[in-house]
């Protein structure tokens, strides 16, 4: 049986699978390698949990993250979320403990949107005005 975990990331309304089996390291987003990531501004944002786990901790797992919905830097982050937590779930299933807790207790540290969905959505546009809280200018005469 293969060893392998699905974990999501939300972030707005983009939403990434991850898929984590045993492997070599491979990181795949919708079928691109990560290095090739669009845009290249947020590139790095993707490649965060790599940076701060180190290459070692990856080495063992392939990732293949499917994303859609949203914008491009509401993918980024739901893409580094699950990302993130795919290798907390993999670590928690199939290796020990201790190394899940010290994984989950640097990303935690760094930023908790790493493994903690941000709840914040917009707010729907209400009558009387061209926005949810803005009203229309008053004009006398």
């Amino acid at each position: 049986m293969v060893k392998s975990v699905q974990v999501f990331g939300r972030k707005k309304t983009a939403t990434a699978v991850a898929y984590t089996k045993e492997g070599n390291g491979m990181i795949k987003v919708n079928g691109v390698p990560v290095d090739l990531v669009q845009p290249p501004t947020l590139r790095y944002k993707v490649l965060e949990p790599v940076l701060l786990l180190g290459k070692k901790r990856f080495e063992g797992v392939d990732i293949r993250v499917r994303c859609r919905g949203g914008g491009s830097t509401a993918r980024i982050y739901a893409i580094r979320q699950a990302i993130s937590k795919s290798l907390v779930a993999y670590y928690q299933k199939f290796v020990d403990e201790t190394s899940k807790k010290e994984i989950k207790d640097i990303l935690l540290s760094y930023d908790k949107t790493m493994l903690v969905a941000d709840p914040r959505r917009c707010e729907p546009k209400k009558f009387g005005g061209p926005g949810a809280r803005a009203r229309y200018q008053k004009s006398y005469r």
